[in-house]
């Protein structure tokens, strides 16, 4: 084979301790450079002579599929979704993205060990692979998985030359109906190798939890599974500024584990609000001769559910102002990347939101690291199917032999993490119906308990009327309700738990800037534009407004939070458009495929976000051929009145009040008659006093491009990305809010373009395309380091428009 060897490039030494470099170093490989791909199936590719020199090199992780094109004709579904109340089948085209996620894909790279590594331990992991997954070292089958977005390692120990080169090669293969979103394509997640000896820590084998806690002491209690005996553990735990705050020996092994109880003075607890992280260094000692050194990180925080309090985190009563995301991260795909989720969540704490549920698979790892960072509840999810089907071949074909390997590995993987407060254990399974399905809950919530049993199982139950008889609902430690807003005193009555969690809420439709008349709720409306309003006032036929779920979390105590569907839009289930064509993803995100605001998301930052003001107008101001017509001013502000003016002219005083759910938390002018000009709204506080302005304008043509980068500082290692939205102004700087002209864009520098999405769900340009027209007056720009310092320089031009150009700088990791 005609291959350069591996790169071994960043590679992270988790021991700090380094006296005796051959006998302890744990060494992991990040196997990102390297990899040559093909997607077909070609016959003996696992092969170590076998010719991948015209295979396309990519790097991991990698979405075969987002590359498109996109093709209505792919896993095109002829099906009823019978938790979307569908009576009969319809054909689907854009269910899964309409992008080719489906067939084979071969993956190959080549690797050379570090030197004396013979009698070493060499494990092979891999964060999520989709999907059925087949790996070979030298040609040797090593092993399989089948679930995509489970994490899984083998040790590859006895198939490995030491002295020579390894041939890897991994065969995955998307089924059609396989899945009802995208699910995307590939090596999606981190690969690496681990090197260890022999005599070590097993992997995910540290549990970190805080059983006792007060202001003054905390107990650290740690297992830790090891390999050998006659061994010592030694272990330090530094605060966040690196001090040693606590430190044990032990000697005795409680058959294959040590078990420390650490004391840690004064201790800083995690929460949202402060989000303060603690560090585990172990180190294993076989004599005097140290075999292993690990870190874990990790939160002292107590989590608590009752009748009482509901949901209580270190003493204090806290609801859940969640959101659930799917894993695919817009113009990207599937590919994690660390600075796109930061963008995510950065976005998400702006509005307020304290919580992310997994949906409805097994979160990134990287996603869980900076949850624990920024401060994020987390509930991670494990399955959308258990044994009866909802798409033909789903999980349902892997539910028997593989459920309960997957529950095991998500949660020795990711337990350490203290953002995670909940598992769930499905979403809207149709085994909610039957006593088949009640054991199948009791089983799958009591493996969740006996890996973990600090906390609670849930399930996302739609089928109220079916939990509430059959005995499902509860078996389980939290009931959880999608959307279902008008059962939920009939679910608390007869429910044992004493309360109720949102799961899943709102489903709420609307696509960013544009606005439908006349203005009224409306459910699955279709328009010939394909688009929902921004108005927000439209959602689905199972679903509802955001005021009926924010009346349940104001007035009920037993409602501990809601979980919104969903916090950005994603890829696939273009509801209410999901018999249409073109329409390939979702409308139902606060924030665009882009992640783009929307309207709604003022609407939640309003309620959600209680430090910072919230003063936002909709609709735009743009209505040529309106005039004199009846077009309503809705505000959105965490104040409870606001005066609005059209061109100067009062248009009354708005107050909050219970007349209706809108109206106790939006500020509506309904009567407005458009005129073009100067919209301006004035809030005023408790007191009366006028204490914030916004003002917006009619825009005039377009005329240049506004640049602005979420960062501007980015790293030298060749995957930092800096979003950058490109807005279309007039020539005083307005936004054009119905500016759709064809945007281009160079990069030159220290990097190069990645991506561009304008999140519009009806566009059939792809994004790794350096040209895309905008979507009402905008679009982002995703520009990617390289691994050198320097600048990188971002130029944005459009036909009849001035151009722009934006400098970024890279600087060494």
């Amino acid at each position: 084979m005609n291959k350069p060897l591996l790169k071994l490039i960043t590679v992270l030494f988790l021991g700090a301790f380094t006296h005796n470099l051959y006998s302890q170093e744990r060494t992991s490989i990040n196997l990102k450079q390297g990899w040559e791909f093909r997607h077909a199936d070609e016959k003996l590719a696992y092969q170590i002579d076998f010719d991948d020199s015209k295979w396309e090199s990519v790097t991991i992780p990698h979405d075969w599929a987002i590359y498109g094109p996109f093709d209505q004709e792919i896993d095109k579904q002829i099906v009823q979704i019978k938790q979307n109340n569908e009576k009969v089948a319809t054909e689907k085209t854009g269910r899964t993205g309409a992008l080719p996620f489906t067939g084979v894909g071969w993956y190959r790279n080549t690797f050379t060990l570090p030197k004396h590594t013979p009698n070493k331990q060499v494990l092979l992991t891999f964060d999520g692979a989709m999907s059925n997954a087949k790996v070979y070292i030298n040609g040797q089958l090593v092993g399989t998985r089948n679930y995509g977005y489970s994490y899984f390692y083998f040790d590859i120990s006895s198939f490995i030359n030491h002295e020579k080169e390894n041939v890897l090669a991994v065969r995955l293969e998307n089924k059609p109906f396989s899945s009802r979103w995208y699910p995307g394509a590939g090596l999606y997640r981190k690969v690496q190798l681990i090197i260890k000896e022999k005599i070590s820590f097993q992997h995910w084998g540290h549990y970190v939890t805080t059983p006792f806690i007060t202001d003054s002491l905390t107990r650290v209690n740690i297992k830790s599974k090891v390999k050998g005996k006659n061994l010592r553990i030694e272990t330090q735990i530094m605060d966040a500024e690196d001090q040693l705050v606590g430190s044990n020996t032990e000697t005795t092994l409680y058959g294959d584990a040590f078990i420390q109880n650490i004391a840690v003075q004064n201790p800083n607890l995690w929460s949202p609000e402060t989000p303060y992280l603690y560090t585990a260094k172990l180190k294993l000692y076989e004599g005097d001769t140290l075999k292993d050194v690990e870190t874990i990180r990790f939160g002292i925080r107590n989590i608590e559910y009752s009748r009482e309090k509901g949901f209580v985190i270190n003493g204090n009563t806290t609801k859940f102002k969640g959101v659930c995301l799917h894993h695919d991260l817009g113009p990207l795909g599937t590919a994690v990347n660390k600075s796109a989720l930061k963008r995510q969540l950065t976005i998400l704490k702006d509005m307020g939101c304290n919580a992310i549920r997994s949906a409805h698979n097994m979160p990134s790892l990287e996603q869980l690291e900076l949850c624990d960072e920024m401060g994020f509840f987390f509930v991670a999810e494990s399955f959308d199917e258990w044994k009866k089907p909802k798409v033909k071949n789903g999980y349902n074909l892997l539910f028997d032999e593989w459920a309960e390997k997957d529950v095991v590995n998500l949660v020795q993987a990711t337990q350490n993490h203290p953002c995670i407060v909940m598992w769930s254990a499905g979403n809207e399974v149709p085994d909610q119906w039957g006593t088949a399905g009640v054991k199948r809950a009791k089983w799958l919530q009591d493996i969740f308990h006996r890996e973990d049993p600090t906390r609670p199982v849930t399930v996302g139950m739609n089928q109220v009327k079916a939990v509430m008889k059959s005995g499902f609902g509860a078996v389980l430690d939290i009931p959880g309700l999608n959307y279902k807003v008008h059962l939920y005193e009939e679910a608390y009555e007869k429910f044992p738990q004493g309360l109720i969690l949102g799961s899943e809420t709102a489903s709420t439709v609307s696509s960013r800037g544009v606005y439908k008349f006349p203005v009224k709720p409306a459910t699955m409306k279709h328009y010939d534009d394909l688009q929902s309003s921004s108005y927000d006032l439209e959602y689905c036929s199972w679903s509802n407004l955001p005021e009926d779920d924010f009346v349940l979390q104001d007035d009920k105590p037993w409602v501990i939070g809601e979980f919104v569907w969903t916090g950005f839009d994603y890829l696939g289930e273009p509801t209410p458009y999901d018999t249409f064509w073109p329409s390939r993803s979702s409308y139902f995100g606060i924030s665009d495929l882009a992640g783009l605001p929307k309207d709604r998301y003022y609407l939640y930052r309003s309620k959600w976000n209680k430090k910072d003001e919230t003063l936002h107008i909709l609709p735009h101001w743009n209505w040529e051929g309106r005039e004199g017509e009846t077009t309503p001013v809705f505000v959105y502000t965490n104040y409870n009145s606001a005066e609005l003016f059209i061109n100067g002219k009062s248009q009354g005083v708005r107050t909050k009040n219970t007349t209706t759910k809108q109206d106790r938390y939006r500020l509506r002018w309904m009567d407005v008659k458009y005129e073009p000009g100067k919209v301006k709204v004035i809030a005023f506080d408790d007191n009366g006093k006028s204490v914030a302005e916004k003002v917006l304008f009619t825009a005039g043509k377009p005329h240049h491009i506004e640049l602005k980068a979420d960062r501007t500082v980015l790293k030298a290692n060749g995957e930092d990305i800096s979003f950058v939205t490109a807005t279309i102004v007039d020539k005083n700087g307005n936004p054009a809010p119905l500016a759709d002209n064809r945007l281009n864009f160079k990069v030159t520098g220290k990097g190069t373009f990645r991506a561009v999405c304008n999140g519009d769900a009806t566009s059939l340009e792809m994004f790794h395309h350096p040209t895309m027209k905008a979507f009402n007056g905008k679009l982002v720009v995703l520009v990617q380091s390289g691994f050198k310092a320097g600048e990188i320089e971002l130029k944005v031009s459009g036909s009849g428009l001035k151009s722009s150009e934006y400098v970024l700088k890279v600087v060494n990791p």
